[in-house]
């Protein structure tokens, strides 16, 4: 008599998932990468010698805890979205481009599961980048730029603590993945539809570019309550005191809609998909 086929534990799974992300080349190297941001932005703070102009590259000047805010809010413009983009289209377009995505949808996992494993591979890779450049941040920051004796100096002119302030780097790391799970679903999305991962890379960074052209007209401001980067400037705000909290609440909302969207889109492709 057969034996019944049964279904993986969940934890094997994910440690899967996990090992055969942290294993790619292409993600050590691009986390390496990511480390060389803050480390750069540090340098060139130093070498202006405290001429970098106004904004939040001009606050780091003598002002180091400034620097992983800085950092993240600048690679969440382009740099985070494309590891994640490239995240996603080789979780499901890359699969299905190497022949193996049939293994995984004839084995028995569940559609479900599967979907679960690869989400959480592309939040890993998310969390990951964005962890980097906020530990290398803070370093860097202390050690090459310095001053304040370790204090961080808000842009309202007021001064926080060394245990306040890498708390609200910490808010800004979560908030960020959170930015960057609600491209990471659209971008599944997208996977899903197709067996390309290239198209997946050009949907997604130019549907953020194009939402960046419409935030910056005047005449269609109505729209931008619903477009995803229209919020991303928020993370500046950990910067302020007393901490606003508005701008980041709604950006958050917001992404958490386009992430029910991604991920329901996605559930359904892979539910109809044929093994």
């Amino acid at each position: 008599m057969p034996r019944p086929r049964t279904s993986a534990p969940l934890g094997r799974l994910l440690g899967a998932e996990l090992r055969w992300v942290l294993r790619r080349p292409r993600t050590l190297v691009m986390l390496g990468l990511f480390a060389l941001i803050p480390i750069l932005i540090a340098v060139g703070v130093v070498i202006a010698d405290r001429q970098s102009g106004g904004g939040l590259i001009g606050a780091i000047a003598g002002n180091g805890l400034v620097l992983p805010v800085a950092a993240m809010t600048l690679a969440l413009t382009l740099l985070l979205p494309l590891a994640v983009a490239m995240a996603a289209a080789d979780a499901i377009a890359g699969e299905a481009a190497h022949g193996t995505l049939r293994g995984l949808l004839v084995a028995p996992v569940g559609r479900l599961r599967l979907v679960g494993m690869k989400a959480f591979g592309v939040l890993v890779v998310a969390a990951l980048a964005t962890g980097v450049i906020a530990v290398v941040g803070v370093a860097a920051g202390l050690v090459v730029v310095g001053g304040a004796d370790g204090q961080l100096v808000t842009l309202s002119g007021t001064t926080v603590g060394l245990g306040e302030a890498l708390g609200r780097v910490a808010l800004v790391v979560v908030w960020t993945v959170g930015q960057l799970a609600a491209v990471g679903a659209v971008a599944l999305a997208i996977s899903a539809l197709t067996e390309h991962p290239l198209v997946v890379l050009a949907s997604v960074l130019g549907g953020l570019i194009v939402f960046g052209v419409l935030s910056a007209i005047p005449a269609l401001e109505w729209l931008q309550p619903y477009l995803l980067t229209s919020g991303w400037v928020a993370g500046a705000d950990a910067l302020r005191d007393p901490l606003p909290l508005n701008g980041m609440a709604e950006s958050s909302l917001r992404a958490l809609c386009y992430v029910a969207v991604g991920g329901g889109l996605t559930l359904i492709r892979m539910l109809r998909r044929d093994a």
